[in-house]
């Protein structure tokens, strides 16, 4: 992956490793790292960023003789239409949902390589497992199930994530924890915190209850709060 933010890197580097079919090989903060180490190594897929320090990801391509399967991730959707004409595999907008980049992923390998490394016992619809992802908090790694979770507060450097079975404080920042989590399923309702949708006991314009604690709803998240949970009640 090449991206110049860390915590955009983060982002991927969680969502590779929930894949059995990808292994991370290499990171690279600008588009000189990159050319080298595609230099040194095959790379079969690059998730690149297109705005970087010196050289873009658009420009890294052109540079390319034999470019490997590649993805864009990019905050900005204006460069589409460039993107598909250097013929890209997919262009995925941040801040990037996992069933969209699972969807890259699927589109980009060979066919018969997803099917080799997917388990057979996969089901396509609906995993025997539930979601979860890992997060380092008391010096080791916590599995949390995206279904137990309640609802995310940050804490400045930090991120308290509540779950049914007790609270789990990690160093995260709230937003790459928004990206990485289901927009089905959850909700940013102000910039301290995030929510469990289907947790939802009770809400008002002004605040959300879950399990009797109290959520306050940002005044730049309300409309869209409103909308997610009722689609009918316009708030001015």
């Amino acid at each position: 992956m090449v991206d110049d933010e860390p915590p955009a890197r983060e982002v991927l580097r969680r969502y590779i490793a929930q894949i059995p079919m990808l292994t991370l090989v290499g990171e690279c903060a600008n588009a000189l790292q990159a050319l080298t180490a595609l230099k040194q190594q095959k790379i079969e897929l690059l998730f690149l960023d297109i705005q970087m320090p010196q050289i873009s990801g658009l420009d890294l391509i052109g540079t390319l003789q034999q470019p490997p399967n590649i993805v864009l991730t990019t905050a900005f959707e204006q460069y589409a239409v460039q993107a598909f004409e250097l013929d890209v595999v997919d262009y995925l907008v941040k801040p990037i949902q996992f069933d969209r980049f699972l969807k890259s992923v699927m589109k980009a390998l060979p066919q018969h390589d997803i099917q080799q490394e997917t388990p057979p016992a996969v089901n396509t619809t609906e995993s025997a497992d539930p979601a979860f992802l890992y997060f380092r908090a008391d010096r080791k790694m916590v599995k949390v199930l995206l279904n137990e979770i309640l609802y995310v507060e940050s804490l400045k450097d930090y991120v308290k994530i509540y779950t049914t079975k007790g609270p789990v404080i990690t160093k995260y920042a709230i937003a790459s924890l928004e990206a990485m989590l289901p927009a089905t399923s959850f909700l940013r309702v102000h910039r301290s915190y995030l929510v469990a949708l289907h947790r939802i006991d009770s809400y008002t314009p002004e605040d959300i209850e879950i399990q009797k604690a109290i959520i306050p709803v940002g005044k730049l998240y309300r409309q869209q709060m409103i909308k997610t949970l009722s689609g009918t009640l316009d708030i001015k």
